[in-house]
């Protein structure tokens, strides 16, 4: 690099640089302009610094740095007004440099930078003396990083070397128990050989005492076989025999009896029910409580009424479960569909049988729940809840059909309750004996 500028002679123009600036040297000499970047005008400055002009001074370092420090180099106007403000702020500084005895004291970096700046007599010596004590300074803080890293690796060593002791008289330790647990181990493979030895002469006495018994008891095998097998022949006509007599008792019992005994026990219950809910006494009416009077806390009439339910409370259809021998006919996707028809079927059919798994557990009423299978693609593998009667009509018959045929099969007078939105269900269980009741009624009780 070769500075040519305009001075007068014996300012130092005319000497020239013919290394780079070192970059201490060049880092000072841009903070240098950007300081004194402030003080002059937009028309003071080099076009292409103009553009630079309200950038802070760190900005201004940070994004113009390369701009000043070429400028600097070219534009010898810019150096001179760049001189004058550092003069301004330094004169100490300039001044000593002007004399050519620079402060002892100074950083040799500012002194450089200054000197770059200002151009005094001997100024490439200055700026190559402190690039070479840069340098220096550098090697001398890698020289003792070098010797921090030494004396830290000699530590590590002679730890590794203390760890490998410890750990070498670790394993001799361990050498010799193992050694010792060795004889140990050959004593008792001495004395176990003696045993084996032993047993063999005890096992060939048992092989000829084996024999001698298996012989005998070959004999008494051919024995029990022989009456084994006619035993079998016995036992296989008395199966027969016997699974003839439940057959015939099977075939005996017809449809209608299971239903009458369905019917008398649902009678029973329901006698036994009104006795309770009537409160009737054990013994029979004192003629005292045949006279018309009013007791304390006997119930009116209004009362009563007061207590009717709306017939679409859930409580209708805990009264209708705690009849005797009620039996609760559900229209699986009828109910689902209505509640929570955004579910997958899958989803649906498991959190309805849960929920009526536990109605059936509180209320103690037998509870059928009814699917369409025509939308099944495959047979369900379905582990029915416990109380809960899951089904799923047949090809060809809707679910409809099979709730009607559930409440057809059930014996007259027993309380049958349909859950079911759809209105012809509705109509064809009432006019066979059944209750409807709306799904959403149903939904509210599981709630």
């Amino acid at each position: 690099m070769v500075e040519t500028t305009g001075g007068a002679p014996g300012d130092g123009a005319a000497e020239v640089l013919d290394r780079p600036l070192p970059d201490g040297v060049r880092k000072r000499v841009v903070q240098i302009a950007s300081d004194g970047f402030g003080g002059l005008t937009v028309g003071e400055l080099p076009a292409q610094l103009r553009q630079y002009a309200r950038f802070t001074p760190s900005r201004r370092a940070k994004f113009a740095g390369n701009a000043m420090a070429s400028a600097l180099e070219t534009d010898a106007l810019f150096r001179q007004r760049i001189g004058e403000r550092l003069r301004e702020a330094q004169p100490e500084l300039a001044g000593a440099l002007d004399s050519g005895a620079p402060p002892p004291a100074a950083d040799p970096l500012d002194v450089a930078a200054a000197a770059y700046v200002l151009r005094p007599t001997g100024w490439v010596k200055l700026v190559t003396a402190a690039g070479e004590e840069a340098q220096r300074a550098h090697a001398e803080r890698a020289d003792e990083e070098s010797r921090a890293e030494l004396d830290r690796l000699r530590e590590e060593l002679a730890a590794a070397r203390e760890h490998t002791r410890a750990e070498t008289e670790r394993l001799r330790a361990d050498l010799d128990a193992v050694r010792r647990e060795a004889e140990s181990l050959h004593r008792k493979l001495r004395a176990a050989l003696s045993d084996v030895k032993r047993g063999e002469a005890a096992l060939r006495r048992l092989r000829t005492e084996t024999e001698a018994a298996r012989a005998e008891g070959q004999t008494q095998v051919s024995t029990a076989e022989s009456e084994t097998r006619r035993l079998k022949a016995r036992l296989g006509e008395a199966e027969a025999a016997l699974e003839a007599t439940r057959k015939a008792a099977r075939e005996g019992r017809s449809v209608e009896d299971m239903r009458l005994r369905l019917l008398l026990d649902t009678v029973l219950d329901a006698a036994q029910g009104l006795r309770r809910e009537l409160a009737l006494p054990p013994v029979a009416v004192r003629p005292a409580e045949t006279v018309d009077a009013v007791e304390p806390g006997r119930m009116t009439p209004k009362d009563i009424a007061a207590r009717a339910l709306s017939e679409h409370d859930p409580a209708v259809l805990d009264q209708l479960l705690a009849l005797p021998q009620a039996h609760l006919v559900v229209d699986g996707y009828n109910v689902t569909k209505t509640g929570y028809p955004q579910m997958p079927l899958e989803k649906q059919r498991l959190r309805l049988l849960g929920q009526l798994s536990q109605l059936a557990a509180q209320t103690g009423a037998e509870v059928t729940c009814v699917f369409d299978g025509a939308e099944l693609l495959a047979p369900v593998l379905l582990a029915p809840p416990r109380g809960v009667r899951v089904l799923f009509s047949k090809p060809g018959v809707t679910a409809d059909e099979l709730i009607r045929q559930l409440v057809r099969a059930e014996p007259p007078g027993r309380p049958v309750i349909v859950a079911s939105t759809d209105r012809e269900v509705a109509d064809g269980v009432a006019r066979a004996g059944a209750r409807p009741i709306a799904s959403a009624m149903l939904l509210k009780r599981l709630i």
